[in-house]
């Protein structure tokens, strides 16, 4: 089909929310940035406009420094992990948990660089190590390191050490609970930033803050969630071992919904556990209230749920994610890029696009291991009638009568069906990793900017 640039009969832009437009969505960007340095700096304004404490010398001074930043970012991590939308919404909840990822090493490197520079240099100041011997507040400060190195290591080793998804989750709650408790009591223990009201006012509103956060993520949300159960209405087996599972609400739908939004799922468990996990809403808003998810058993739960019966009760979170043809009304067509089962929200923005009857051009390359395994590629084919979609496949191992592309989706294949005038248009990417970073290394090699690449992240953990 030809892929020169249309324009919309209907234009998207006509039905984009205002606060999805460009400008709302840097506005309110901006501003959680904003906030967020704020939070960070609020230790330091309070101690340098305050009555300070006796210095202690440069290297002292610097030591605690580190550690009151390094406390401020670790308060931070749980506000960008209570799936709270006024946060999520300008980048994605993707974004937001990969920040949060490279936040927390920075967090427990400067907590490291706080106890070496006093061991080194201060050491008298930390007292015996023996914490049956150690003052309180100090062996404190040690759990709360302590519990911090060791959410990093199973987070990052999860897969090596075995750690099912679901263990590595209460392991990773109860170590950052254990270690945020213990982090404030080294503080007030130790006093340094609690002898003004105004510092006092400081650690109570990041305590209140902290507890209003699990109290909302822990308690209110399952409680809303036990109230706007779902069922399983259909389980469907799809091509390359993906099952799509279709929901229908018994309560409330989905609030705000967007195409190639995510949400997180729960099956046959109470709405306070902690197994679940997120998958792609592989269906369009305009096919709603019922929702699909297409899942490929990968391991750990996703095994499980790829064999739900039907009738089977389910509990959703969502939806969350910024991965939409919603965020980019003016585009004059798009570029979709998928790997395997990384078709699935860009999937639910082609059923967008047809409910809508939107016109604009798509091209579509979409990578598998073989014929065999291309999920919906039946589907995908049929809407080439209803939109104006170009399908591009690429395979690992084609078969001997394939005349198509083969081998991996690089910058040969992308030359030959991207011409200059897709350059401009949104590139939607979205498969394993290392596929993204190929491509989108490709994809700037021919001269896409980097502002019009887009993707998915696959794994959030």
């Amino acid at each position: 089909m030809d892929a020169s640039p249309q324009k919309s009969a209907d234009p998207a832009k006509d039905r984009q929310p205002l606060h999805d437009r460009p400008t709302a969505v840097w506005a309110h960007g901006t501003a959680i940035l904003a906030i967020a340095i704020l939070g960070v700096a609020a230790p330091f304004i309070i101690l340098i406009t305050g009555p300070r404490p006796p210095s202690g010398g440069l290297i002292w001074d610097f030591s605690m420094g580190l550690g009151f930043g390094a406390l401020a970012i670790i308060a931070l991590q749980f506000a960008m992990t209570g799936r709270l939308r006024w946060i999520t919404h300008p980048f994605g909840a993707d974004i937001i948990y990969l920040a949060h990822r490279y936040m927390s090493w920075g967090a427990v490197a400067l907590m490291l660089s706080h106890f070496a520079l006093l061991y080194v240099f201060h050491q008298p100041a930390l007292g015996v190590l023996n914490p049956l011997e150690a003052r309180w507040e100090l062996t404190a400060g040690r759990v709360a390191m302590g519990s911090f190195v060791l959410l990093i290591v199973t987070s990052e080793f999860r897969k090596r050490l075995h750690l099912r998804h679901e263990w590595w989750r209460g392991l990773h709650l109860a170590l950052a609970l254990a270690g945020m408790a213990a982090a404030v009591a080294h503080v007030l223990g130790v006093g340094n930033l609690t002898d003004t009201n105004a510092k006092r006012l400081l650690w109570l509103g990041v305590t209140v803050g902290f507890i209003g956060v699990l109290v909302y993520t822990h308690v209110l949300r399952p409680w809303w969630q036990s109230r706007n159960p779902w069922h399983v209405v259909s389980n469907t087996a799809q091509r390359g071992g993906v099952h799509t599972l279709e929901l229908a609400p018994t309560g409330r739908g989905l609030h705000h919904w967007k195409p190639g939004q995510f949400a997180w799922l729960k099956i046959e468990r109470s709405p306070y556990s902690l197994i679940e996990h997120p998958f792609t809403i592989s269906t369009a808003p305009e096919k709603g209230p019922n929702i699909a998810f297409s899942i490929k058993p990968l391991g750990d739960h996703s095994s499980d749920l790829a064999k739900t019966p039907v009738g089977a009760r389910a509990y959703v979170d969502g939806p969350y994610g910024a991965f939409s043809i919603d965020r980019m009304a003016e585009a004059d067509g798009f570029v979709m890029i998928a790997g395997g089962v990384g078709i699935t929200p860009i999937l639910s923005n082609l059923h967008a696009l047809e409910a809508r009857g939107d016109t604009r051009p798509v091209i579509l390359i979409y990578g598998n291991p073989s014929w065999d395994e291309v999920s919906f590629r039946d589907e995908l084919a049929a809407m080439q009638d209803r939109i104006d979609l170009t399908i591009v496949h690429v395979l690992d191992d084609p078969p001997d009568d394939w005349d198509g592309e083969s081998g991996h989706i690089d910058d040969a294949v992308l030359k030959r069906h991207l011409s200059d005038q897709t350059r401009d248009w949104p590139h939607l990417l979205c498969g394993p990793a290392p596929m993204i970073a190929a491509v989108t290394d490709a994809l700037q090699d021919l001269g896409v900017a980097e502002h019009h690449i887009d993707n998915e992240i696959f794994e959030l953990v």
